[in-house]
């Protein structure tokens, strides 16, 4: 199967299938959280401010290690050079700060967004499949795809020069190859991660736990996908680096499950009530 990019040519603007799938992502993740918010009858707009600090904090983590990696200063000011590692990091980063600004728990920010960061990553994987981006090592499976303007085209030619990957001897360098198309892997495995989240959040669990659940889940699947990534940053052998990086979230998630679990739930604060933060008494002046 023969699969080209998704672009919406409106004149002076570019529409790319990324760009629409990111928003719709983010969108759905911020939706799903006004969700769960509803039902735990909290303040919904905490689902608008984890959004916007998710957006701004995510886009500049994911370009800041696109740019570590790659050391492609240029990348800073293009559209691509996007790492979803350096954007969950980002993001996170942003929320935790927006929470304490708001005097929410971290524990509560951290079960709020659980479901919705699986369903997000899912839709954010079906923008790459629309670019052509992120898709893995050649097969002869059914369900190879030739990515002929990918970014960059699966020909044979990239796959030894960029990404060192053995080409059979005699094959053209100008051969599209069919390749994994991983990038429809992760989503559904991060669809089945989101079904489950979603039951599991009316668990009575300790508040929080939830989230170390999701870092298994998203660290299991991405270490498994990169088995057959299209990758030039193995570092042991079949190794990368995003599998290191999975480890360690899923060591994290583990150690958070089991810490949280079975602990009792925290207070969510006034401002999730719906309520103004009370104002702290001067001890000078309190009586």
């Amino acid at each position: 199967m023969d699969v080209y990019p998704f672009i919406l040519d409106l004149g002076p603007l570019e529409i790319t299938g990324y760009g629409i799938m990111m928003m719709v992502g983010f969108l759905a993740g911020g939706w799903l959280m006004s969700l769960e918010l509803r039902r735990q009858g909290l303040r919904e707009d905490y689902a608008a401010e984890i959004t916007i600090a998710a957006v701004i904090g995510g886009v500049i983590g994911a370009k800041l290690w696109y740019v570590a990696l790659t050391r492609d200063l240029d990348a800073l000011l293009s559209r691509g050079g996007l790492v979803w590692y350096g954007g969950l990091i980002g993001g996170s980063i942003a929320v935790v700060l927006n929470g304490w600004r708001l005097r929410v728990p971290i524990r509560w920010t951290a079960h709020i967004v659980a479901p919705a960061l699986a369903a997000a990553y899912a839709l954010g994987r079906v923008g790459c499949f629309l670019v052509n981006d992120d898709y893995g090592v050649p097969t002869s499976l059914p369900w190879g795809m030739r990515f002929r303007q990918g970014l960059p085209p699966s020909t044979a030619d990239n796959m030894h020069s960029l990404f060192g990957i053995p080409v059979p001897a005699g094959v053209d360098p100008s051969t599209v190859m069919a390749v994994h198309p991983t990038q429809i892997y992760e989503t559904l495995a991060m669809l089945v991660a989101f079904a489950i989240l979603w039951r599991l959040r009316k668990k009575e669990w300790g508040t929080g736990a939830l989230f170390g659940v999701y870092l298994m889940f998203a660290g299991i699947e991405r270490f498994l996908v990169e088995f057959v990534r299209a990758k030039d940053d193995r570092f042991l052998g079949p190794f990368t680096i995003a599998q290191l990086t999975s480890l360690i979230l899923v060591a994290v998630g583990a150690l958070v499950w089991s810490r949280l679990r079975n602990e009792s739930s925290v207070d969510p604060g006034d401002y999730l009530k719906g309520r103004q933060a009370s104002p702290v008494a001067n001890p000078s002046t309190a009586k």
